[in-house]
């Protein structure tokens, strides 16, 4: 490829290297400039450009990029079109991501021009989540080098490759000693029924038992016998040894213990069994909690079928230094050997935006309108954050402030009435953040036009949360749009409350960038509220009947 500086007349052709305003439009970077291009260039005074010329052999960013991507593209993935000598891989489904880190750097040697970034290894990623771009740097690439990529990318196995989540049963017994508190055992539920769920297997009824061996394998069998595909113990006490409680258990049902311990802080105290072909997981002490753990990296890996032997969990170490948690609240140079009291997890509340006149909704108003199911509007989108864990759920009302009070009787909600909700939404949330308890760590601001977010979606962005990495503003996307709801920590209730308008929150997200942390969700319910008849008329079971 020639690249340099040019007379404009002699340009015809040639690919523009830098952006260029001519006249009252602008040509980009990479733009094959032709004939009526250089009239309008010579018209603006442009004598002179910058621009690239093809040899013989060279083969242009896009076709490069779409080569490459085509010999990296494995089983469950999918490529976007090239464009701007970039292509993009996506996720098809829900699954664990494999990459071979040794073949990805081969590719990555052959030339400068050609380069592909991907996730770590075993990432878990969710249907259509970006997983590698590849990206050619010049405007073209010569065909030998090209040809070595393509040569580096394949080989006998898929350098990317997706492996999809399997639904499945999963049973867990929970065990108890005295003095355990029950607010312990629903919390340890919460945790790994929403863990199973995001990876798309279903938790069947727990088995609550004595901390004894036989309790225990009694327990375990009955969960067998019940379809149970994988097995999981939390302890009322963590494993100290493989002659423990809990791995008694799984060795009296004949079973055999695979490996006791991990390379993974927090996650150190996990062991590993099967009884038969179910593979059966003793969680450390941390897995109560929803923050990442090393018990997240087992889970994920059997889940999308790959084996995990004890010699995959002691290569576990490099990047398992995850981070500090609230269960362990002194740091380490101050924590004594003793057992630490955990830390009470704080709740994460919801402001259910409902007090609009709806204004553009032909005269009715919107959020009272019934669905197929009998239930306004307003109930479906409340009766969605309710099977969520948050609480407490504060409806702030306004406009036919009554009659939405009528559609939500019986539920388990705060109403806050907005006197000033024509000023706008601003003066809504303020007034549903001023409702909330001292001791709520975040608030999600959800939408009552919004009836098609799921409580899975919620339970998503709560399990996000987390202020010690710097996720304090959770936002879900889809297909590279944000939506709502949006979950606010703590830190900035009071912003919110000095918000003005009808414009909500957007301008915290600008303003605090470092603490947005996106999450990426399966369908467009994040992006649909219902402004509009027109819209309603669209989805007939929220209509009516």
């Amino acid at each position: 490829m020639i690249l340099g500086e040019v007379a404009t007349e002699q340009a015809e052709g040639a690919i523009l290297a830098h952006s260029l305003r001519a006249g009252g439009s602008v040509m980009k970077k990479g733009r094959v400039l032709s004939g009526p291009d250089l009239a309008l260039l010579r018209a603006a005074g442009v004598a002179r450009v910058v621009c690239a010329r093809l040899e013989a052999g060279d083969v242009g960013e896009d076709e490069a990029a779409r080569r490459i991507a085509e010999a990296c593209l494995g089983p469950g993935l999918s490529r976007s079109r090239a464009a701007t000598g970039r292509v993009n891989l996506h996720a098809a489904a829900p699954g664990l991501l494999r990459v071979d880190r040794a073949r990805v750097d081969a590719l990555n040697a052959v030339h400068e021009a050609i380069t592909l970034a991907t996730l770590s290894d075993h990432s878990a990623v969710v249907a259509g989540e970006l997983v590698a771009t590849v990206k050619i740097i010049p405007f073209a690439v010569h065909g030998s080098v090209l040809a070595a990529a393509e040569a580096a990318a394949r080989g006998p196995s898929p350098m990317l490759a997706l492996y999809p989540f399997r639904p499945r049963p999963v049973g867990l017994v929970l065990t108890r000693l005295a003095g355990l508190k029950a607010s312990v055992l629903e919390g340890t539920l919460a945790a790994t029924r929403a863990r199973v769920e995001r990876l798309g297997a279903s938790l069947l009824e727990s088995e609550l038992c004595p901390h004894e061996a036989d309790s225990v394998a009694s327990a375990l069998s009955r969960l067998l016998c019940r379809g149970a595909e994988m097995l999981l113990v939390a302890g009322a006490s963590a494993v100290v040894d493989r002659r423990d409680v809990c791995p008694q258990a799984i060795l009296r049902l004949g079973g055999e213990i695979l490996h006791f311990g991990m390379p993974v802080d927090p996650g150190n105290l996990l062991l590993l069994g099967r009884i038969g072909e179910v593979p059966a997981i003793v969680l450390p002490g941390c897995a109560r909690s929803p923050s990442r753990n090393g018990f997240d990296w087992v889970l994920e890996r059997l889940m999308a079928d790959l084996p995990v032997t004890g010699r995959d969990i002691m290569a576990m170490g490099v990047g398992g230094l995850l981070k500090e948690i609230p269960l362990r609240p002194l740091p380490r140079a101050r924590a004594t050997e003793g057992e630490v009291e955990p830390v009470p997890n704080r709740p994460i509340a919801a402001v259910v935006l409902a007090a609009g006149r709806s204004a553009r909704f032909a005269g009715a108003n919107k959020l009272l309108l019934r669905g197929s199911d009998g239930r306004a509007m307003v109930a479906r989108t409340v009766d969605n954050v309710l099977a969520s864990s948050a609480r407490p759920v504060v409806v702030v009302t306004g406009h036919a402030a009554e009659a939405v009070a009528d559609a939500l009787s019986g539920r388990e909600v705060c109403l806050a009435r907005n006197p000033d909700h024509a000023e706008g939404m601003a003066s809504s949330i303020r007034v549903g953040i001023e409702a909330l308890p001292e001791e709520a760590a975040a608030a999600l601001i959800v939408l009552a036009d919004m009836p098609l977010v799921s409580p899975a979606v919620l339970e998503r962005l709560m399990a996000a949360f987390d202020p010690s990495a710097g996720r304090e503003i959770i936002v879900p996307t889809f297909a590279g749009a944000r939506g709502n709801p949006v979950l606010f920590g703590a830190r900035f209730f009071g912003a919110l409350c000095t918000l003005a308008g009808d414009v909500g929150a957007r301008g915290l997200l600008a303003a605090h960038a470092e603490a947005v942390h996106e999450v990426v969700v399966e369908d467009d319910s994040v992006l649909r509220d219902f402004d509009t008849p027109a819209a309603l008329a669209n989805v007939p079971d929220l209509a009516g009947a």
